[in-house]
């Protein structure tokens, strides 16, 4: 198919007419087609819809050539046809449904596989061309015929017909195939859209679906070790694999919400948190855990990751050492310090730390991976001794809202 202009086909009318080109009408017929690109120009432009803008196009281009009919063919290559996309005048139930060929005898294809314009002033005595039966069934006696071009491959033909005997001629052509270009170049563009909305689309689903798969995986390596847990007759191997098993999980618990979220760069830390703390309440049943945030707050996937597995190991530590010798509960807590960061205290009522502890300097695996990533995520755990119990906290930052 051609996207290069190329002279018109102009079926020479048997009988000279005359010329009526310097009169008012003509000049004022002229106006208006240049007001009607202009319109075709700002509906493009607007991004209106395509069926709407098909429609909008078939009514201008009409009306500019002052004919009765006009349609919009989009062109199938699947079974070489031409379908009728949008139309005006035609009766009802034709538009979406009447096809015509897309071979070089129609009209309507030779203007689409070659991007000649088509002109047929007298479809009776044509001899070029087919007739095609939707235009002899409406008594249709002239046509003319531009492809409808984008940048890609062409969309399909813009036609307009008439009952009357007035002859189309070339001036018509450049009024119609202007027409054609700027909605042309509208669908191809419109095209494209759809086709990165598609992309774009799919790269939602295949991300989604990525964490999906990857939470399966880490829940079942965190009820693999869980269960590995309590079946070992050591406790202090049970416990080692028992906080394994609650750090997995909570990387897991940062992809199921990954995977249930349209934002897969980052997660809202509140109903993050609140998840792990439920969990780990369950995974350690002497050790309440209660939690309040009393606002969202978001922060990157990878750092919100690096607070809950902190969160995990000071809350499992409170379990294992303040309540050595029974139940009790710990008490977490997300507050809002300003629009960039917030504070996260981990407090409990036990026996508290023991004379001279420092983070950074205990031996314990929990203690050394809160150190860890205290340090890289650039924040400084602080300890508060209380009368009962003690506290840990720290300064997280943020990232902006989003948008709604």
């Amino acid at each position: 198919m051609s996207s290069e202009p190329s002279a018109p086909v102009v079926e020479p009318a048997p009988d000279a007419r005359p010329s009526v080109e310097g009169t008012a009408a003509k000049i004022a017929a002229r106006e208006r087609q240049q007001e009607i690109l202009a319109e075709l120009g700002v509906l493009a432009l607007r991004g209106t819809p395509l069926p709407e803008l098909l429609d909008e196009t078939t009514r201008l281009a009409a009306e500019g050539l002052e004919s009765e009919f006009c349609k919009i063919l989009e062109y199938l290559p699947d079974v070489n046809r031409l379908i009728m996309r949008a139309g005006v005048g035609w009766p009802e139930g034709t538009v979406g449904q009447a096809t015509l060929g897309a071979d070089l005898e129609s009209p309507s294809g030779y203007a689409l596989r070659t991007g000649k314009p088509v002109i047929s002033n007298q479809l009776e005595n044509e001899e070029r061309f087919r007739t095609p039966e939707l235009l002899a069934a409406n008594n249709i006696r002239r046509a003319i015929n531009v492809i409808l071009q984008g940048d890609g491959k062409p969309y399909g033909v813009l036609e307009v017909d008439s009952t009357s005997e007035q002859d189309f001629s070339e001036k018509d052509i450049a009024f119609l195939q202007g027409s054609a270009n700027i909605i042309g170049m509208a669908i191809e563009r419109q095209r494209r859209e759809i086709n990165l909305q598609s992309a774009l689309e799919y790269q939602q689903v295949l991300v989604k679906e990525i964490n999906h798969r990857v939470k399966n995986s880490l829940q079942l390596v965190s009820s693999m070790l869980n269960l590995r847990a309590k079946s070992q007759e050591d406790p202090a191997v049970s416990q080692i694999l028992s906080e394994t098993s609650a750090r997995v999980g909570a990387i897991s618990r940062a992809h199921d919400r990954l995977y249930r979220s349209s934002d897969v760069k980052r997660l809202e830390l509140s109903a993050y948190l609140s998840e792990v703390c439920r969990d780990l309440e369950e995974a350690i049943p002497q050790c309440r855990v209660s939690f309040e945030a009393p606002s969202p707050a978001y922060m990157t996937t990878d750092r919100a990751i690096q607070v809950a597995i902190l969160l995990t190991e000071l809350v499992t530590n409170a379990a294992k050492h303040a309540y050595a010798k029974g139940g009790g509960r710990v008490w977490v807590s997300l507050k809002p310090i300003d629009r960039n960061s917030v504070s996260l205290s981990i407090r409990d009522e036990g026996v508290g730390l023991p004379a001279g502890f420092k983070v950074d300097g205990f031996r314990g695996l929990g203690m050394r991976l809160v150190s860890i990533l205290s340090e890289q995520m650039g924040a400084e755990i602080q300890i508060e001794r209380l009368p009962q119990g003690t506290e840990f906290s720290m300064v997280a930052h943020l990232d902006p809202e989003p948008d709604n």
